[in-house]
């Protein structure tokens, strides 16, 4: 449990600095009853510096969601389009497009999406970007093509963070990158460990912990501004930040008064409240997707276990029973979903639980540090293997895995980010 509530690192702030090496993305695993799309080149799209086709075929493929079928030809989102042609090759739906080079130098993007079984357009976009935003306008496009054949919120267009270990000497770098691995863009590095890094509801600001003070210390970094406030500086530990869902709050783990217990604080410092007293340790809170209550990890009942109360305080609720040891608890956005790790059978496991009926499943072994996408249909992991530590994704169907990796050394404390409007 010491390990739990012990979070130390030291971070000097470099926003906007890139990062040396991109995320390798390996996938394995398909979905049920995957949906085959073919995606056309999109008209004129050399003129850009991303391939936007590409971009779209490579994130619906690693969603595990889609069969996707090379169309093998150049499509406008202008053309006339035979799509009995493509029903009968497999695809049930077709994704073409074109890109425009305008006078200012940005990209016109647009996209159709057709459904070639009842021969009738889905969907359309149509925007005009800067060249570093090619990448991103392709991702948009990706996710509306997912929301339109599933009903739910694509992730594609959304980015996590995650802390690289340079393993050649001592520095550590907290990275922000593109869903997929791309962009990546450090927004702190120092030479001591950095974890738990948390982002807020909107998408502009990260929650960690330093330790450059020579003790444990939690700031918020504005990633748009580079601005950075002091959350907690009290007496004895200050760790595990986790954000409330309107972004108002922060849960925090603190030992100011002794063993460490939950607080609440203001996201900007202020108005600082105890929520829980046990006798025990109490760590690494949670907010639950409505906000009203707050899911967290104590040892009051012997070994670490999951718990949950309300964010008025009261009693405490055990939420797991499996397992002597289970830790690091996260909610799916939708509240329908809990994640854990827990030791079972000499391992450290990632395990999902349905809330409503209470039944668990087994992910992925070898895990740590999870963190639900803001659909709440994938969760991402840290994991060691090969003699470094990684990051992976599971769906929580268990179906669908992907293994992002870097030469650079190692990378963990995965969070991944919110929708962004």
């Amino acid at each position: 449990m010491k390990k739990l509530h012990t979070l130390l690192f030291s971070a000097s702030l470099l926003m906007g600095a890139a990062a040396h090496a991109q995320l390798n993305v390996e996938i394995a695993g398909v979905g049920a009853n995957q949906i085959p799309v073919a995606v056309a080149a999109f008209a004129d799209e050399s003129v850009a510096p991303e391939q936007v086709s590409a971009i779209i075929r490579a994130d619906l493929q690693r969603s595990g969601v889609f069969k996707v079928i090379d169309a093998r030809q150049t499509i406008s989102d202008g053309a006339s389009v035979d799509m009995a042609a493509f029903k009968a090759s497999g695809a049930d739906a077709l994704v073409v497009g074109s890109v425009k080079r305008t006078a200012d130098g940005r990209f016109e993007v647009r996209y159709k999406l057709y459904d070639t079984v009842k021969k009738s357009q889905l969907s359309q976009l149509g925007d005009t970007v800067s060249p570093r935003n090619t990448r991103l306008e392709a991702h948009r496009i990706a996710d509306d093509v997912y929301e339109k054949l599933t009903g739910s919120r694509g992730i594609f267009s959304t980015r996590i963070a995650y802390v690289k270990e340079n393993r050649a000497g001592r520095d550590y770098q907290l990275v922000v990158a593109d869903a997929d691995g791309e962009g990546e863009q450090i927004a702190a590095h120092g030479k001591e460990p950095i974890i738990s890094p948390a982002w807020s509801p909107d998408g502009t600001k990260v929650a960690y912990v330093s330790f450059e003070l020579r003790k444990p210390v939690i700031y918020v970094q504005n990633l748009v501004t580079g601005q950075r406030t002091v959350v907690a500086n009290e007496r004895g530990s200050n760790s595990a930040p986790s954000w409330s869902p309107d972004g108002t709050k922060l849960a925090l783990a603190l030992s100011k008064t002794g063993n460490t217990q939950i607080f609440i604080v203001n996201a900007d410092g202020s108005g600082m409240r105890r929520l829980s007293n046990s006798n025990g340790i109490d760590t690494e809170p949670q907010f639950s997707a409505d906000g009203q209550s707050i899911y967290f990890t104590s040892d009051r009942s012997g070994g670490p276990q999951i718990y949950k109360m309300s964010v008025g305080g009261g009693q405490a609720t055990r939420v797991t029973f499996k397992g002597s040891y289970n830790i690091s608890p996260r909610v799916s956005s939708d509240g329908k979903t809990l994640a854990w790790i827990s030791q079972r059978e000499g391992g450290f496991s990632l395990y999902a639980m349905d809330l409503a009926s209470g039944q668990e499943l087994r992910l992925a072994d070898g895990a740590s540090e999870p963190s639900f996408s803001p659909n709440g249909k994938y969760i991402m992991y840290a994991t060691k293997g090969g003699g470094r530590v990684a990051l992976a994704v599971v769906s929580v169907d268990g179906r669908v895995k992907q293994r992002l990796t870097t030469q650079a050394g190692n990378i963990r404390e995965p969070s991944w980010g919110p929708f962004m409007k």
